[in-house]
């Protein structure tokens, strides 16, 4: 591999590691911050500043993280056929997607009989690597509309509202209406990560892909970059300051002009809106942009994050989660309030809970920090053990 090649590849590394830890932050503030199981940190009426964008900040993990998912498949697939290609994305996804719901919901609620079901990230790159795996076989120019159709389109049908629980609306609470199902007090599924915008995206991260072909141009890549992250940035302030289309939600004049502003920059997640998408991937194309070139420790730190992505993901909940346990434990209450269950997910059991922003945030550091030696360590073991066809899966 050339040194060009190389750095094309350790950019996306890095960019995914910052994301990676990034999104520690907000894991950990889900499981460590005062009220954050009841209290919505975008709530205009209860947070603060630095507790909005302190969520807001964390934004950019989900959509640069499955964006670049789409962009290592290309990768991926680049010295492959495109049945290999469609096998390895396929039989991916349908991993993934167990792994949501076998693995990832343990993890969060460390509840075995399993009464709260979630479906969030792992699951939505999972179906959305299924999707993907069909895709490959169209022309580029159609992945491309589909792509721009699905990621832009999408809040044209913010309008469509399904209530109850037959077929047509769990299809819908699947596509396009976050929903948390209750079946009874004893069993919920919290269907968190509505599909539409996130399959469109995968697919543009797919295509961005052709921009890290071994013979593509650097400075002609670069200009993309730019102009890719500049145009978004500036779509966003665009979109949100005509205020009639790109997002469930439009911003109101508040009381105050802190609130006006936090109005502004309150975009909708779940799903994610077209403006929520170009805040996010703009200065993410940006940060590719600049650090083209960048090699030093800081950037080698983060690299080790962005090449263990699974790893680091279920190693990360894991950690916060016995903390969180540990935590109860030694200020005292009842630590198998930390077992989340539906009963306990629709009740005020942890109404209570919870530490200052600043317990947060030195936490979130420890985690981080302690991870570090543990995905360092399974890095190089993937890197010299490149012939087990399994470790692709992890």
């Amino acid at each position: 591999m050339t040194t060009l090649t190389k750095t094309r590849i350790e950019s996306i590394d890095i960019l995914r590691g910052v994301v990676m830890v990034i999104m520690a932050l907000d894991h950990v503030r889900d499981y460590f911050h005062y009220g954050s199981f009841f209290i919505d940190p975008t709530n205009l009426e209860t947070t603060t500043p630095l507790l909005f964008f302190t969520r807001f900040f964390t934004h950019f993990c989900a959509p640069v993280f499955v964006f670049l998912s789409g962009t290592s498949a290309f990768l991926y697939g680049a010295n492959k056929s495109k049945p290999q290609l469609f096998k390895f994305l396929f039989t991916r996804g349908i991993w993934l997607i167990f792994l949501e719901i076998v693995v990832n919901t343990f993890i969060w609620t460390f509840d075995v009989n399993y009464s709260l079901q979630l479906f969030q990230v792992i699951f939505a790159i999972g179906f959305s690597m299924v999707c993907l795996s069909f895709l490959i076989f169209l022309p580029k120019k159609v992945i491309l509309i589909i792509g721009i159709l699905l990621v832009a389109g999408h809040n044209s049908l913010d309008g469509t509202v399904m209530q109850g629980q037959g077929v047509s609306s769990i299809i819908w609470y699947f596509l396009h209406q976050e929903k948390a199902l209750a079946y009874g007090s004893n069993y919920i599924v919290f269907l968190h990560y509505p599909l539409i915008p996130w399959i469109g995206l995968m697919a543009l991260g797919y295509l961005f892909g052709a921009f890290y072909q071994k013979d593509f141009d650097a400075a002609v890549r670069k200009k993309w970059l730019l102009s890719l992250g500049a145009g978004s940035i500036v779509l966003f302030f665009i979109l949100r300051g005509l205020n009639v289309y790109g997002d469930l939600v439009q911003w109101t004049v508040q009381d105050t002009t802190t609130k006006t502003i936090l109005s502004f920059f309150k975009v909708t997640k779940y799903p994610p809106s077209l403006l929520f998408i170009c805040i996010t991937l703009g200065p993410a194309m940006l940060f590719l942009y600049a650090c083209e070139n960048t090699k030093n420790r800081i950037t080698n730190f983060f690299l080790v994050f962005g090449r263990v992505p699974l790893f680091y993901y279920f190693l990360h909940m894991i950690f916060i989660h016995i903390f969180a346990i540990v935590g109860i434990l030694i200020f005292g209450g009842n630590w198998q309030d930390m077992i989340i269950t539906a009963k306990g997910f629709m009740g005020e059991t942890l109404k209570t809970y919870g530490y200052s922003l600043f317990v947060v945030y030195l936490v979130w550091i420890g985690v981080v920090l302690l991870l570090y030696p543990f995905c360092k360590k399974y890095m190089l073991y993937k890197a010299s053990h490149k012939e087990k066809w399994w470790l692709s899966y992890l």
